[in-house]
């Protein structure tokens, strides 16, 4: 059975979903659609099914999700893993291949580091393409290492897809497998300035100030 032909125990409506989705440009769409996962409840990292139910995700739960409608359409679901240095977060994406080039699926609160169209010749290239606007607040330029592609396949067993419990052995995975490294030894790094700064503050949602009182009741 062909990869586009299995339904990786999704139900009836989540495939409908995924099945229009039948490109990465597409796919991206979705996803900026969603709302951030601001994880007022906790740190999560929530299976495909539950953000499909919830319509909101952090970078790694829209990654999954993406790389998910990326196989149900024909492509590999393959994530990398961008790691930054103890001053700021990890970022995830997902990646896919289209002509030889590589283009990533991403989520993020920030107006950069983004969808990439498949443009590039090697994981490098893209994880490199969002290196300067990976920042923090103090303008310290902070992406160090990435990973190679992770097929999301061999965690089939898992059900990745469909869990109702969070995912932290792929998290887990994702903090032991190797990563190249990006700075060079000794090398010193320019501040960003205070524009690329600003830029990097603007944000599409808010933080709410309050934990919500109640659980959103959303249901397949």
């Amino acid at each position: 059975m062909k990869e586009s032909t299995k339904n990786f125990g999704l139900n009836k409506k989540e495939l409908v979903i995924l099945k229009k989705l039948d490109n990465p440009a597409k796919i991206q769409d979705f996803i900026n659609k969603l709302k951030i996962n601001f994880e007022l409840e906790g740190d999560s990292c929530k299976s495909p099914r539950i953000v499909l139910r919830t319509r909101k995700a952090h970078c790694i739960e829209a990654a999954l999700l993406a790389a998910l409608a990326l196989r149900i359409n024909g492509f590999p679901p393959l994530i990398v893993d961008m790691s930054a240095n103890d001053k700021d977060d990890d970022h995830v994406i997902a990646v896919f291949k289209q002509k030889r080039y590589w283009g990533a699926i991403s989520k993020s609160n920030h107006g950069v580091l983004r969808y990439r169209e498949p443009l590039y010749k090697t994981i490098r290239e893209l994880v490199m393409s969002y290196f300067h606007e990976y920042i923090n607040d103090k303008g310290e330029k902070t992406l160090r290492a990435f990973s190679n592609p992770i097929n999301l396949a061999k965690f089939d067993d898992e059900e990745w897809a469909t869990r109702e419990d969070d995912l932290w052995f792929i998290c887990d995975y994702l903090n032991r497998v190797p990563h190249h490294k990006i700075i060079p030894k000794g090398h010193r790094l320019k501040k960003a300035d205070k524009m690329e700064v600003k830029i990097g503050k603007i944000t599409e949602f808010k933080k709410p100030l309050f934990k919500p009182l109640f659980k959103p009741l959303f249901k397949f």
